[in-house]
């Protein structure tokens, strides 16, 4: 029997586990890591990675972490709306045509509430994975963001999925078949 993904009634909201896996494995090992690693420096796992403990009270590469504190409510309004928003649009996907979309919008979703989670009950969300390449130092980051990005990465995959879709589906509006 042939699993349908995609409902009438829910739409591609059957896709919610897996904003729910994010969140549970964003906060397990936000968890490991406070207890782990919170009093040491750092622990490294290959020559490039590191496993720290950051708190970041700013956006993306802790932008803002210094703007005074209205930015915590901020963004967690922001990300609360967005992710109702995420959540209304994965509940109007129809087609199982779009199984990247839906893929993409849950783990946006899913990073969007685990790193909201940190900002309630800290104040600022914890990141950890910290690559670095000898005196060069990408900001850390953790798995919420990991999923965003990947999920943001979904969504551009399925944009251009889509703009063949419509470019093959007007292109076939304006041939000809067969005429007498």
């Amino acid at each position: 029997m042939k699993k349908v993904w995609f409902t009438p009634t829910r739409g591609a909201s059957n896709w919610l586990w897996l904003s729910f896996f994010v969140v549970i494995l964003d906060q397990a090992t936000k968890a490991l890591v406070v207890g782990a690693v919170k009093m040491k420096s750092s622990i490294q796992l290959l020559p490039i990675l590191d496993i720290v403990y950051l708190e970041n009270r700013g956006a993306a590469f802790s932008m803002l972490h210094d703007a005074g504190g209205w930015q915590r409510w901020f963004f967690i309004t922001l990300a609360l709306v967005v992710s109702v928003v995420l959540m209304v649009w994965l509940r109007r996907i129809r087609t199982s045509e779009q199984l990247i979309l839906a893929i993409g919008l849950s783990l946006v979703l899913g990073g969007a509430l685990g790193n909201v989670i940190d900002r309630v009950w800290h104040s600022y969300v914890i990141d950890f994975i910290y690559f670095h390449w000898k005196d060069w130092y990408f900001p850390a980051f953790n798995v919420a963001d990991t999923a965003i990005s990947i999920g943001a990465g979904c969504l551009l995959i399925d944009a251009f999925l889509e703009s063949g879709r419509e470019k093959k589906a007007s292109g076939e509006k304006g041939t000809v078949s067969g005429g007498r």
